[in-house]
């Protein structure tokens, strides 16, 4: 095994080879989180038979430049792809990889370069950040403050990293992310990050899988049940429309099997590095059969199932604890972070449960709950959080969804939570919280019809709900499922 560093485009890059003569084919890594904390994987590629070369993104770490995140990385990236290209030890073919960042840097190599000669001939792409926009909102156009507020604090306008940046902030002044307007977040962290305001300016989500439809390149799509970029991964394989198109979606988070859920078991523990690498030779040998395909974990068991596994909508019976009137204060907000309810005062939301499940369930497939409420401000924010709660008093998230409404008198409407993939015990009751705010995971909506990301001033809203129209929608398996091999599936 062999490395040797390169400034390919005057970027920083690391090239590491396997022994033997070759030509070999090739895998592409760029990263705005340091190439040198990739050297494991790429040793690991090298192991396997693959050149590797990982690279520092413009502006970051040992790469020259000025870092304007998700702006340059096509064309540097078409630049490093010929290179590979013209190397004595490249067979002509490589592979496009990436996590997060990462992963964008890699499907724009795809879905932004015209020129057919410098496309990758396959993609991984994990944990997709598809973009500043589809990072920072959510579908509905509500703000994801602490994810981003955290990125930006560890990463945003540096040509280094600070991981703990927000968590060191955080620790000094807890109610940093309280201050008003958000705008001022930099000052207060102490960095000058003129990024910021300008994140929020976008809106548009949605550019990169809008034009996954027309890819040509077989596509390997790997994410987690508790990551952010969900139902981003799950878009993009669904709108993939290359050869073929391979799903991997564990009970796991953002840094996936190092990242696994409490719902995670002894079968959810794959191998990816070596799922790679088997999944990337048999894309370059078209060894791949068309089609969408995939593995599925059902968290809850040491289940997998087939990708694009969908029960049958069932709706849950539910009652009304508290707050069928209740006041949203974005000075007291429902917190993300903290799943105690209170059962004394005035009520800050809207609490509903089911009775204990009678049997297990197996939720595979969209959560949605429809409503009818109104508010009395001209802005309002609909946070609905669904928890499960074991017969020992034990609460976990499940889902969450959010959406604005800007005519919240106009009375009814559906609120989507994402997919559950779960088994959920006999004895569990589910509990849905119906909320003005879930902070700081969301921006506060400050009730003005202001942007919530420049609003100065903030209003307590009178939310009023009908519980007799809150229906909670699950789809359900209606058997109990077979498990499957997530690599056969992977690899077929």
């Amino acid at each position: 095994m062999t490395s040797v560093h390169e400034a390919v485009g005057g970027l920083a890059t690391d090239v590491c080879l396997p022994d033997g003569a070759g030509p070999f084919p090739a895998v592409l890594i760029r990263t705005p989180y340091d190439r040198t904390r990739h050297l494991a994987e790429a040793r690991g590629w090298a192991r396997r038979g693959f050149a590797a070369v990982v690279q520092d993104v413009r502006g970051r770490f040992a790469s020259p430049g000025q870092w304007h995140p998700y702006e340059s990385e096509a064309a540097d990236g078409v630049v490093t792809a010929r290179w590979i290209r013209r190397q004595p030890w490249s067979d002509g073919r490589y592979v496009a990889v990436g996590a997060s960042y990462a992963a964008q840097c890699a499907l724009v190599l795809v879905l932004h370069v015209d020129e057919a000669e410098v496309r990758p001939d396959a993609v991984i792409a994990a944990v997709p950040a598809l973009g500043a926009a589809d990072t920072a909102r959510e579908p509905s156009g509500v703000e994801r403050l602490l994810a981003r507020a955290g990125w930006w604090a560890a990463h945003g306008d540096r040509r280094d990293s600070e991981e703990g940046a927000l968590a060191q902030a955080l620790a000094a002044d807890p109610g940093l992310l309280t201050h008003l307007p958000l705008t001022g977040l930099p000052e207060r962290l102490g960095r000058s990050l003129p990024s910021w305001a300008g994140l929020w300016q976008r809106r548009e989500r949605g550019r990169l899988v809008s034009r996954a439809a027309h890819a040509d390149v077989p596509l390997l799509a790997v994410g987690g049940h508790h990551d952010h970029f969900t139902e981003d991964t799950v878009a993009l394989w669904r709108t993939w429309g290359g050869p073929s198109a391979r799903l991997l979606l564990g009970p796991w988070g953002h840094g996936l099997v190092a990242a696994p859920g409490p719902d995670a078991g002894p079968a959810h523990r794959v191998a990816l590095g070596e799922l790679y690498a088997r999944w990337a030779r048999r894309a370059l040998t078209r060894g791949l059969a068309p089609g969408h395909h995939g593995a599925l974990a059902l968290g809850g068991s040491d289940l997998w199932l087939p990708a694009g596994t969908e029960g049958e909508p069932r709706t849950q019976r539910l009652r009304l604890l508290r707050g069928s009137c209740f006041t949203a204060d974005p000075d007291r907000p429902v917190r993300s972070d903290d799943l105690t309810v209170p059962t004394t005062g005035p009520p800050d939301r809207c609490l509903l449960a089911t009775p204990p499940l009678p049997r297990p369930v197996d939720a595979v497939g969209a959560v949605r709950v429809r409503l009818r409420a109104t508010a009395d401000t001209p802005s309002a924010d609909w946070a609905v959080r669904l928890v499960a709660v074991t017969p020992d008093g034990f609460a976990e998230r499940l889902a969450v969804g959010v959406v604005r409404r800007e005519h919240p008198e106009d009375g009814e409407f559906t609120v989507d939570l994402g997919r559950l993939t779960r088994r959920l015990p006999a004895g569990t009751r589910l509990r849905l919280e119906i909320a003005g705010h879930h902070f700081p995971a969301h921006a506060r909506n400050p009730h003005t019809g202001a942007d919530p990301v420049t609003a100065d001033r903030l209003l307590s809203s009178r939310r009023d709900v009908d519980p007799t129209s809150v229906s909670l929608t699950l789809h359900v398996l209606p058997s109990r499922p077979h498990s499957i091999d997530p690599a056969k599936e992977i690899l077929r």
